[in-house]
């Protein structure tokens, strides 16, 4: 059974920065796709950022130039480091891998961007 669970979340002022971490288990993933959704409160969930298999990465608009996805085949690991956050930004991230084309979303973790 695939089980994704986040990390990373809190608090941050406007400006500052922080580091989600996604650990999977259940299976390998070192060939698919992994990455990270977000959801606000009214809102529907969106996608962040996404890295494939190869490496190759793509983000949203929003998060181009400040969020940046990596991740460690090995430990079945993603992470995503976010910088110059702001108050829209918040929001629960979820942590979301591809099995059979459809993707598995873990718990979420809270991220709130307030000064």
């Amino acid at each position: 059974q695939v089980r994704l669970v986040e990390s990373g979340g809190g608090l941050v002022q406007p400006g500052g920065s922080l580091r989600l971490a996604c650990s999977a288990s259940g299976r390998s993933f070192s060939s698919a796709a992994m990455g990270w959704y977000r959801q606000a409160p009214g809102n529907e969930r969106e996608q962040v950022a996404v890295i494939i298999g190869g490496g190759d990465t793509k983000y949203a608009d929003f998060g181009k130039g400040r969020f940046t996805i990596s991740r460690n085949k090995a430990m079945n690991t993603v992470w995503l480091q976010m910088n110059n956050l702001q108050p829209s930004d918040t929001a629960v991230y979820y942590c979301a891998a591809w099995v059979a084309g459809m993707p598995q979303f873990g718990q979420g973790t809270q991220v709130t961007v307030s000064s």
